[in-house]
């Protein structure tokens, strides 16, 4: 396939220096270093989260004009967000992964893309929503580690596709939507909209565990054993994938859920609570996984399934907190001996069971790597 989109211009964005100077953002420590928690550990050799916004009408001003506001937009949201500037460094002397935010990291910036699309704002749109993916234009869409702003090449010039992505480990959704909505607000109304933002904390003591260091090293020589050379995620479909989108009609997942009850009556068990709608789908997809992939049918399969703790920890996460507040699930298709430690991290102090779910997530990550 030839390439769709064809890139205008490169540059790099700093975080606005006035900005800095007149907002009170928490600075980072002495030497410029965030540490990463055990729980943005996990994320470290994942695919950055990428999210397209699609901007069209008459109220869209001219392409250049677009990408001269939000290009000055992002140097002042990113004098707030000073991590997000950041670089992501290994350290050999203590086999960690930090945020280095030191004056020297940050002053390459973010980089910032523009770019055409040979086709309509419609055509773009079918990328994303379309039934059937074409998962490799769709990527050229979204930038990795940057902001990149794309035009249709066809259309009234009042159209243009943002894409962001943002690398896993430094932060999670809430807080890439908390990012996204600060500079939507001062994109439209000027830099003035920043004096009223929240403060966002970087500070990864807020999750306190006396193991935190110990546990985010174990992760990391689980996850990326030849640091620092960390497995590079593949972005794009295997050639012999497709990826589809599907609907489920509400009569649908009312059967799957009466099938996951007919299941569990005919081993002996009994749920306490109904199946949820997440839990019929999440069911669903994964039993539909594990028959694509023609395992043994006699073999534990598992899922991992990220969990939100910050209202669960003790004390609570402020919601200002921007990184991973996340422990991770997992179930076997026979497994029941974990279920003691699931239930005390959704139910009780999550940290408590941290030692349990991470000598799982070690074991399940060795068989399946």
């Amino acid at each position: 396939m030839s390439c769709r989109v064809r890139v205008l211009n490169v540059t790099n964005v700093l975080p606005s220096q006035d900005q800095g100077a007149v907002y009170s953002s928490p600075p980072p420590p002495d030497d410029g270093l965030i540490k990463l928690s055990f729980m943005d550990a996990l994320f470290i050799d994942r695919a950055p989260m990428q999210r397209l916004f699609f901007d069209e009408g008459p109220d869209v001003p001219p392409f250049p004009s677009l990408v001269r506001y939000l290009q000055t937009s992002l140097a002042v949201v990113l004098a707030v967000f000073i991590p997000l500037a950041s670089k992501l460094t290994y350290r050999p002397s203590t086999g960690d992964v930090v945020v280095d935010c030191s004056r020297g990291a940050v002053s390459s910036g973010v980089k910032y893309v523009e770019a055409e699309y040979s086709g309509s704002i419609d055509d773009m749109r079918r990328l994303a929503v379309g039934d059937e993916h074409d998962t490799e234009a769709l990527m050229q869409l979204g930038p990795v580690l940057a902001v990149q702003v794309t035009r249709p090449v066809v259309g009234d010039g009042h159209s243009a596709v943002v894409g962001v992505a943002i690398h896993h480990a430094l932060a999670e959704g809430l807080s890439v939507w908390r990012f996204i909505r600060a500079w939507s607000a001062v994109s439209r109304e000027g830099w003035q909209a920043a004096s009223g933002l929240e403060s966002p904390t970087f500070d990864r003591t807020v999750i306190r565990y006396s193991r935190a260091e110990e546990a985010a090293r174990k992760i990391l020589h689980a996850i990326a054993p030849a640091l620092p050379v960390a497995r590079s995620p593949s972005l794009c479909t295997p050639p012999d994938q497709r990826r589809r989108s599907f609907i489920l009609r509400a009569d649908e997942i009312q059967s799957v859920k009466q099938e996951i009850l007919t299941q569990n009556e005919a081993m002996g068990e009994k749920l306490d609570t109904h199946p949820s709608t997440f839990v019929a789908v999440l069911s669903l997809v994964w039993t539909s996984i594990v028959r694509a992939k023609n395992l043994d049918p006699a073999a534990d399969a598992y899922y991992l399934v990220p969990v939100d703790l910050r209202r669960r920890l003790d004390p609570p996460v402020d919601e200002r907190y921007s990184g991973n507040r996340r422990a991770v699930l997992r179930q076997g298709r026979r497994e029941r001996r974990r279920r003691a430690a699931v239930l005390a991290m959704t139910e009780g102090d999550p940290l408590r069971a941290v030692d349990a779910w991470l000598e799982t997530f070690a074991a399940i990550y060795y068989i399946y790597n």
